[in-house]
Parts: C-alpha cells; structure tokens; sequence
C-alpha cells in the first residue's frame, strides 16, 4: 500500500497509486505521490512517466475521513498535498500519460488534468463533487479537459463525464477496454519514449512555457475559497453529511 515506482520497459518509469479501498489519499501520500513523480522525471534514463493506480478506481480524491479527525491542520495539509502532487504531474521533466480506470474524481481531476495525455478504459468517469464535500477546487484542471460551459455545469451539479465523452472533447487519447488500458497505455508511452531524452525534456519545458494558465496560481486561487468556506463553518457542516454510509474518502 502507498506509491511504488517500476520499470517496464527502457526509458519509461510506472508511478502507481495504492491506497484501499478507493484510493483516496492521506496527506502523505499526496506528498509521496509527489516525490515519486519528481524523482522519476529526474532520472536520466527516463523519457515518460506513466500515473496509475490499483484497486476499483484511479483516485477518489482527499481522505475526508482525516481531514474530519484533525480539523483545519488537515484540511491545510490536503490543500498542501494536492497542490505539491498536481505541480508534480505538471513540472514532470518528461511527458506523463495517466492510466485511468474506474472513478476519477476531486483531487484525481487535479492529477489527469495536468497530465500530458490520458488513456482509459471505458469504464472510466470523471468528476469533481467538491460541491458535495464541502470544499472547492480542481476547476482550474476540469477545464483543460472540457470546453468551459460543460466545466461549470459539471462542477455546479457534481455530475461525472465519461472517458468515451472526453474522448470526444480531444482530452483522453484513447479508450479501451478495462482489460486492454495497461497495454494501450504502453504504446503511448513507448512512442514518447522512442524520442531523443534531452529533445523531449526542452519540449515538455517548451509547452509548458507556452501554457495559457498558471495552473499553480490559478489553483491556489481556488483554493483560498476553500478555506473561506471553512471559516465561515460551511465547509464542516457539508462534510458531515458525507461517508455516513460509506467507505473510503472523498474529495479535494
């Protein structure tokens, strides 16, 4: 259980994500989400970086389970954690592809919306109920995957989108059958990977300088009103209905 980091194949590093039963991370795992990325991307001999996960879905966002227990210091330590691990997947030396399957939601938004490219299985949904939970935030990743209207109805009424439906939108490069996604994600990756290192790293560094959106600032942005919704005890009294009847966590 945690982060792992494996080797498939010559040039491609697998991060992958295992935190039962949904995979909705503590605070440390956000921050070892981080360091695994960072740590991959640095490596010489790596050329693309694949984000994965085990288990019934890709992420499912923040522990609100913690965040209950301690308070406002969990709280500032997810915001903290989601923030280190999105800039991660964004500020990765070399391309990262996000393996997705099953529910990608919160804080998992947050990790394929700052992605280079995603592949998932048709089982795949994606979403942000932060309305839901309490909290706001991730907009600013929803909308590199959506057009912006469908961004705001999507958020304002916590509904998921589907992999076949953001294939349509150009943001999941393909979509596979669930037992097919590891192997599809492979051919992406190999393709990256098949480029000169030092090319492809100043063209990840090339089209993130080109970028419309600071995705660090404009999430940090987000994330002030999060903590406005806390102050103002709002925040607590929409947790508190959630994961009564659940397990697992939620999301950020």
């Amino acid at each position: 259980m945690g982060v792992s980091t494996s080797s498939p194949e010559k040039g491609i590093s697998v991060v992958t994500v295992d935190f039962p039963p949904v995979n909705a991370l503590p605070v440390r795992g956000w921050f070892e989400l981080a360091d695994a990325l960072r740590a991959a991307g640095r490596d010489a001999e790596v050329r693309c970086v694949v984000l994965a996960a085990e288990g019934r879905g890709f992420n499912a966002g923040v522990d609100i389970k913690e965040i209950q227990a301690q308070g406002g210091g969990g709280l500032l330590g997810a915001n903290r954690g989601c923030a280190d691990a999105f800039a991660a997947v964004y500020e990765c030396e070399v391309p990262v592809v996000a393996e997705v399957h099953g529910f990608c939601l919160g804080g998992g938004i947050g990790l394929v919306g700052n992605a280079d490219a995603i592949v998932a299985s048709e089982d795949a949904t994606f979403g942000l109920p932060e309305l839901d939970r309490g909290a706001l935030g991730a907009a600013t990743h929803l909308a590199r995957l959506v057009p912006q209207h469908l961004m705001r109805a999507l958020y304002y009424t916590s509904r998921t989108a589907t992999a076949a439906e953001l294939h349509r939108h150009g943001s999941v490069w393909r979509v596979v059958p669930r037992g097919e996604l590891r192997a599809a994600v492979l051919e992406l990756a190999r393709s990256i990977a098949s480029k000169d290192g030092q090319l492809i790293r100043l063209a990840k560094a090339a089209i993130n300088g080109i970028d419309p959106v600071d995705v660090r600032r404009s999430y940090r942005f987000e994330q002030g009103f999060t903590f406005e919704a806390n102050l103002a005890g709002v925040g607590d009294r929409v947790r508190d209905t959630f994961g009564k009847d659940r397990e697992g966590g939620g999301t950020e």
